[in-house]
């Protein structure tokens, strides 16, 4: 892995060209502020697929994962769509001792905690991700949510927090209501539409994007959907680093 941007003398490589999870940690640190910082991780190919046959593992690569798996190291709440989590069949966080030390310094714990967003709460409540997480995962409902499946989702120990009226999550709120409750380092890994309601939201202050050099062609999902902004909100590039074609970006709110 080389980095592109911006230009150093410096690397992290090791001989083999690999950058310690040290380096990576340090590349992609949140920024020191009060508030809260919600950071997007997506990976699209060269045509604007967000995904292979609904998931994005195809298209991804062994350095993309490093990348995914830093930045959930340095999160303290992952921030995922009910859809995606049905697709990906996504698990608890789990707790790596290459992150322990930072961690603890951080104040944080030794796992980043889940949050599901879901206005019906259509999700299986027998899964690991909510019945054996190290840190209890979060529901992200609104609070005309179904009473019964409110009640289950307590019942093995989830966190429920009504974050919209109606059966609707409402992003900024949901942002407020996580930094209420200490998580002000969040990482949303979408899907698609949950991200496209943080960027329409106006609450996305930076996303990083893996492009792959691949082309699928087809109809998959953008890395965000839903509605358009009225006005396209531009970023600023913060980074750009490449190894074997995948370029790794990442840009901030300008």
């Amino acid at each position: 892995m080389r980095r592109l941007f911006p230009v150093t003398d410096l690397t992290p490589a090791d001989d083999e060209g690999e950058w310690p999870l040290d380096a990576l940690a340090d590349a992609y640190a949140y920024p020191e502020q009060d508030g809260p910082w919600l950071r997007a991780n997506m990976v699209s190919t060269l045509d604007g697929a967000a995904q292979h046959d609904g998931r994005s593992q195809p298209i991804s690569c062994e350095s993309d994962m490093r990348v995914f798996g830093t930045l959930r190291g340095l999160a303290d709440v992952i921030v995922v769509g009910a859809e995606t989590v049905r697709m990906e069949g996504y698990r608890p966080a789990r707790a790596r001792e290459a992150f322990a030390a930072r961690r603890a310094a951080a104040g944080q714990g030794p796992a980043p905690a889940i949050a599901v967003v879901s206005g019906s709460l259509d999700l299986d409540f027998s899964l690991p991700l909510f019945t054996a997480p190290l840190v209890p995962t979060i529901v992200l409902t609104g609070a005309g949510a179904p009473p019964g499946r409110i009640t289950e989702a307590c019942t093995v120990g989830a966190d429920v927090v009504i974050a919209g009226e109606g059966s609707r999550v409402d992003p900024a709120r949901a942002v407020r209501e996580l930094a209420s409750r200490g998580f002000r380092r969040l990482l949303t890994e979408g899907g698609p539409r949950l991200l496209g309601q943080f960027v329409a939201a106006g609450v996305l202050d930076e996303i990083c994007l893996t492009l792959s050099p691949m082309l699928t062609a087809g109809d998959a999902q953008r890395i965000a959907g839903g509605p358009s902004v009225a006005v396209p909100e531009r970023f600023v590039l913060a980074s750009l680093l490449e190894e074997a074609g995948f370029l790794f970006t990442r840009y901030r709110q300008g």
